[in-house]
């Protein structure tokens, strides 16, 4: 029984790091020296403004700095630096949570009217003691519309004892005639390497062992709060029993270890697919998601990449001891191979929410990774990377080439013939082709795959060089230049296409391509104008076979147009089509009168 109120006692005693090591004057608070600095001089020198508005990300140190300010300024015995002393009775009160002078609102669950005019009409009221009242409102992004126009006035011509420190995360969501009344402070993001000297400090105070590289990960994790560190701490000296390791840190946290990432490079710069597949094998039987895995090997490889160039290796931010071993990593790393890991691993990760097979997706990637040296060696000639021509303007149409089969057409005696009848699109009689059966036709030798080549000028690109690697097995077919529209080639063709129409007896068809009217927007994009939506309707079911003929006249498949109906020229809707239901039975009713006599008699009640 007494141990246990012993535990009790320590458990009702006990304070998270966040609050007992909350920062009690302008000196002790961490990464915010441009702010502290500022606030320090404008105490000393007695050029407060009415109104601050201190912005910034969470936990660093927003309202503890608007603490400090409202402590500070009421202090009677303020040292030269600008601090507040902590012994007379206006600080001590503070600290004891009982000044009278210094008023906390919440604004995210007290954002109405009402809740701000009683603070306007606290403000009517001087301090008792001291020399100013100061008014701190947290979350002021949260306050609604009405409750900032009620708070205005008060704000722009406040008392001369009083003054106003809001505070907030999202400065982009406060009107801006708030904005203009106060002087703003733009709070950053507190460093890993403060973060990690503020650690320290605690846990040589709290007589806790604790490896550097695990408060190295705990600062990376927290990304520059100062709240989430000193939580994160909190957990796992709690986990740990006052033992904090990079390895049971790493654990706690959820975090692949780097050796991983070191693993997975060596086994995709070697090309050993199997190894990179167990490797995520193992790494999935621990627990860990395909996402997180994508994201750690992705910044893992930004590592790699910083450390290619000296001027940019102090972006570097990795536990201490393992800076010589990603510089070792990046020396046998190209840079053209991190570049397409990075962006093959950042497409990845944006489509892994949308796969089904989450394991597949990550396993895809890894294959992508395996093979990426050797599609990059491809593309290399002598020592350096030859790129794809780009060409600007209309892309020409491109076709394959395949040979025609020579088939022997004369038939042995007694071998069967099948005649077929092919339907002619563009005449109205048929084709007549013979059919001789597989066992008569000899086999074809071979044929070597054609692949088109565009010659450039004297810049050797991509295909050149491939050729010259594989020049036996490839021919070289110059590509033809794209054409752009120009209107005579387009009435011309477009005639031409009306034609078929009118042989394939689309009569309809054929009338409307016959009046329509062609105009040129630019290089590409031409518009068809017809009188009426029965017409665009009949242009536009021939759309995918006019496209097809039109780009392989210009030989450019970016060629385009759109159907406009004029619309001084538009169908008018029948009557009986824009009458509703019960429009429609009157006006029967009122053409045929016997109607309306028959519901009547039957005493008929019509749904409309």
């Amino acid at each position: 029984m007494l141990t246990f109120g012993v535990v009790t006692a320590i458990m009702e005693n006990f304070i998270v790091s966040a609050r007992k090591y909350r920062p009690q004057n302008f000196n002790t608070v961490v990464g915010q020296q441009h702010i502290t600095t500022t606030l320090k001089n404008a105490i000393r020198n007695n050029q407060l403004a009415h109104a601050f508005l201190f912005c910034g990300p969470r936990g660093v140190g927003k309202t503890t700095c608007a603490r400090i300010l409202a402590k500070t300024i009421n202090c009677t015995n303020q040292t030269p630096e600008g601090e507040a002393c902590n012994t007379c009775n206006s600080c001590t009160s503070f600290d004891a949570g009982t000044s009278m002078n210094i008023h906390e609102l919440d604004a995210a669950s007290n954002n109405s009217v009402d809740d701000i005019r009683a603070l306007v009409e606290q403000v009517r009221f001087a301090p008792q003691a001291g020399k100013y009242k100061v008014y701190i409102v947290d979350e002021v992004h949260m306050l609604s519309a009405s409750a900032f126009n009620a708070f205005l006035k008060t704000l722009e011509e406040p008392p001369p004892y009083a003054i106003f420190i809001l505070a907030t995360t999202e400065k982009h969501k406060i009107l801006p005639t708030i904005l203009s009344r106060c002087q703003i402070f733009d709070f950053k993001r507190i460093t890993n390497n403060d973060t990690v000297e503020h650690l320290q400090e605690i846990v040589d105070k709290e007589s806790i062992k604790a490896e550097k590289g695990a408060l190295q990960v705990i600062a990376q994790k927290s990304e520059g709060c100062m709240r989430d560190s000193l939580s994160i701490l909190d957990k796992i000296v709690s986990f740990t029993n006052g033992i904090v390791t990079y390895q049971n840190t790493l654990e706690h946290l959820n975090i692949l270890d780097e050796d991983y990432y070191f693993k997975l490079l060596e086994s995709m710069q070697s090309q050993d697919l199997p190894a990179a597949m167990l490797l995520f094998d193992e790494i999935n039987k621990k627990g860990f998601e395909g996402d997180l895995v994508l994201n750690g090997f992705a910044e893992f490889i930004r590592n790699l990449l910083v450390c290619k160039d000296p001027k940019s290796a102090s972006l570097l931010e990795v536990v201490e001891g393992m800076q010589t071993k990603y510089i070792q990593a990046a020396e046998k790393s190209g840079i053209s191979f991190l570049v397409s890991a990075l962006n093959i691993l950042n497409e990845s990760e944006i489509n892994y929410k949308m796969a089904r097979n989450k394991r597949l997706h990550v396993e895809l990637t890894l294959i992508k990774l395996n093979f990426l040296q050797q599609a990059i060696e491809l593309s290399v000639d002598n020592g350096q990377l030859v790129k794809k021509k780009r060409v600007d303007g209309p892309i020409a149409f491109k076709l394959k080439q395949v040979p025609p089969i020579q088939i022997n057409t004369q038939v042995p005696s007694g071998a069967p013939e099948t005649k077929l009848f092919i339907e002619n699109p563009k005449s109205a009689k048929p084709i007549v082709k013979t059919v001789v059966p597989a066992a008569v036709i000899p086999a074809a030798e071979p044929i070597k795959p054609k692949v088109p080549i565009q010659l450039g000028g004297t810049k050797k690109g991509l295909l050149d060089s491939l050729r010259e690697k594989y020049g036996d097995q490839y021919t070289i077919e110059e590509v033809k230049e794209a054409e752009v529209l120009n209107i005579e080639k387009l009435r011309s063709l477009w005639g031409t296409f009306a034609l078929t129409l009118e042989e394939q007896k689309k009569h309809s068809s054929f009338g409307t391509f016959k009046i329509a009217r062609l105009s040129i927007e630019n290089d590409i994009f031409f518009t068809v104008s017809v009188g009426s939506i029965t017409s665009q309707k009949f242009v536009e079911q021939e759309r995918m076979y006019l496209l097809e003929y039109l780009q392989n006249e210009f030989n450019n498949r970016s060629i385009a147009f759109e159907v406009l109906v004029d619309a001084s020229e538009q169908e008018e809707v029948p009557v009986h089509l824009r009458l509703n239901s019960r429009q429609k039975f009157e006006r029967i009713a009122d053409q045929f009168p016997i109607v309306r006599e028959l519901k009547d008699r039957l005493k008929m009640d019509i749904d409309y």
